[in-house]
């Protein structure tokens, strides 16, 4: 059985990754409550998938509630990000990913778990996809 945990080298920090995922070429797509943005990087890196999880200070003053929406979000990544780990190993690609929450209010961890599901099954198609189209041209 694969581990389900999420190491510091799946988070993505490096600032050159981060201005680049959000800079202009990147795919996004929501998925409400979530925003999702992600990007296929050729440089290759120990993970093949790095995220980035991100909630509004305008949305929420409190930094309890944002840590415990951003604690929601890696939860749910953490848990359902196997099948979108085996696509990637598939194809030898990388991505990075940033999860951005869009709702003004606390959402149940259901939910989000659930729309993460969703998001992440959506990203795995659209990079099949586009794997399967750039080996046949």
């Amino acid at each position: 059985m694969k581990s389900n945990s999420l190491h510091k080298t799946e988070r993505l920090d490096k600032k050159k990754l981060i201005e680049k995922l959000f800079g202009g070429g990147a795919r996004s797509f929501s998925v409400f409550p979530l925003r999702v943005v992600y990007l296929a990087l050729d440089n290759v890196q120990d993970e093949h998938a790095a995220i980035l999880v991100s909630v509004s200070k305008r949305r929420f003053k409190r930094a309890v509630k944002r840590n415990r929406v951003k604690r929601q979000i890696r939860e749910a990544y953490r848990l359902n990000k196997q099948p979108l780990l085996q696509t990637l190993k598939e194809h030898n690609l990388h991505i990075a990913i940033a999860f951005i929450y869009l709702s003004d209010e606390l959402t149940d961890s259901s939910l989000i778990t659930e729309r993460m599901k969703t998001a992440l099954s959506r990203i795995s198609e659209q990079l099949s996809a586009q794997s399967s189209a750039q080996s046949e041209s």
